[in-house]
Formats: structure tokens, sequence, C-alpha cells
């Protein structure tokens, strides 16, 4: 084990494949990385953020990513993975984490990723105007995505980092009643035009604790196709949007600075 600052990490190998770990942060999992097959997903929600990737621009096409959380560096392998000359940008607070990933899961050096160890927000504002295809959101502090990336003004960064045809993906997580997620759909819901959830039908259901990917855009979303893809991974996954999506939301208002919560912790059971 290594001090990070969000705890304790640890990389455990992956018996199944030769060259592929799991990083634990205190006992939790955070990423999976295979460093001879970058393009393989492991963790459930990672896969559901890969479709959305895959759907934004077609395999091989260069584009303009931003990551707000690093962890190790599973998403932005990806896509240098699947689109070569692609050009990223990872914001990951934990510099000591980002030395341990950098030396120990070495990045492609033909990679165009820089990153920037600040705060999420601090990091995004410094994205130009205009300039990312993509922008993802997998951030968490002790298991808790803090209140200020829950928030109108946080999603108003974001769109103005963007360009105006890009997407805007978060990994969300929350359980049992819910209100968590349902106040994330309703703040997305007042900022951009297309939302999708993508999230196993327990936890939709309120039965679990679990992830749900939350996508979000001006342009149309290509529903029937993350609906397909969702459906047919390990862990099928269900897709939530137009009326049915405004409906889970269950009235749930858009949550502003003055009023933003970190997400709710996790059970302990969840990482057994």
């Amino acid at each position: 084990m290594e001090p990070v600052d969000g705890g304790l990490a640890e990389l455990i190998p992956d018996r199944d494949r030769a060259r592929a770990w799991t990083l634990l942060i205190d006992g939790a999992p955070q990423s999976h990385v295979d460093l001879d097959d970058p393009a393989y997903l492991s963790f459930e929600y990672q896969r559901r953020l890969g479709h959305v990737i895959d759907l934004v621009a077609p395999t091989g096409k260069p584009v303009q990513a931003v990551h707000l959380g690093g962890g190790a560096l599973t998403l932005a392998r990806y896509v240098a993975a699947t689109r070569p000359r692609s050009t990223q940008q990872v914001v990951e607070r934990d510099a000591a984490l980002v030395q341990l990933v950098r030396r120990e899961l070495p990045l492609d050096p033909g990679a165009r990723i820089r990153i920037r160890s600040v705060d999420a927000r601090e990091g995004l504002a410094k994205v130009p105007d205009g300039w990312a295809d993509l922008v993802m959101a997998d951030v968490f502090s002790g298991a808790r995505t803090p209140a200020h990336l829950t928030s109108t003004e946080f999603l108003d960064e974001v769109r103005r980092a963007m360009k105006p045809d890009g997407c805007y993906a978060a990994n969300l997580a929350d359980g049992p009643p819910l209100a968590h997620l349902r106040g994330q759909i309703a703040t997305a819901a007042v900022r951009f035009q297309e939302l999708a959830l993508i999230a196993d039908p327990t936890v939709l259901r309120g039965k679990r604790f679990g992830n749900a990917v939350l996508v979000a855009s001006d342009r149309p979303l290509p529903v029937a196709e993350l609906t397909r893809r969702a459906a047919s991974d390990p862990h099928p996954g269900r897709v939530e949007h137009g009326r049915q999506l405004t409906d889970f939301t269950g009235g749930a208002v858009p949550v502003t600075d003055a009023a933003a919560v970190a997400s709710p912790a996790p059970p302990p059971s969840v990482f057994r």
C-alpha cells in the first residue's frame, strides 16, 4: 500500500490478464487497467462510459476530451487506444496518485494526454471556451462526489468548455431513495436539451446502491444504440430517456452551489 491524498492506494494484479491491475483506494475498487489492451474496460460503469465515447465519434477519429477525475487513467487510455491522435486533458487533484500511476502503470509515450493535479472545477476553468468534444466526470473524494461538482454553476462551466455539439457524461453513485441521482438529472435538465441515463435496473428501482452514467448534450443522443450496447453488456443496463427520465426525477429540483451537498457515502457492503 502507498499513501495518496485520498487514503491508501494499492495495485492488485488481475489473475486472468497478464499485465492488468485493479487500483484500490482504502479498499474500494477505483480503476482497472490492462497495459496490453487499454481498450479493455472491466468495470461496469467504465464500459458504459466507453459506449458514450464510441458514440460521440467513430472509432479512429481523434477527439478532444476532458476527464475530470483521473484515477488510473483508464478512460484516457481507452480514448488514446481507440482514437489515436486525440488530445486529452485529465484533471486529477491527487498528485500522489498521479505519481503512483505514472510510475507503476506508465502511459503510452505517444499518447497526447496532459494531466493537471488541481481541483476538478479549477482545472475545468482552464479549458478554453468551446474546446472539448467530450467532458467526462468521474470524481470521488472518500467515495463521494464533492458538492461543488453537482450544481448548475458547475454545469455552466462544463458547457462553456464544450463545443456546441459536444457531449457530457458523468459517473454518479447513489442508493435508495435515489435523492442525489434524481437531483442530478433535474440539474442537467435545465442546462442541456437532451439527457439519457444508463444504470442497472435494480439501481433504478432503488433496490441497491450503485453507479449510473448520466449523458447530456444539446444534440440528439444515440439512444437506440446506447440501449442496445448497454443491454448486451455482461451486466446488462437499462437506458432511460425522454418522458420516462423526466418522470423518474419525481419532482426533484435543480441543485445550485448554495444548496449543493456531496453524494451519499456507499454502505460498507458495496465493496465486499
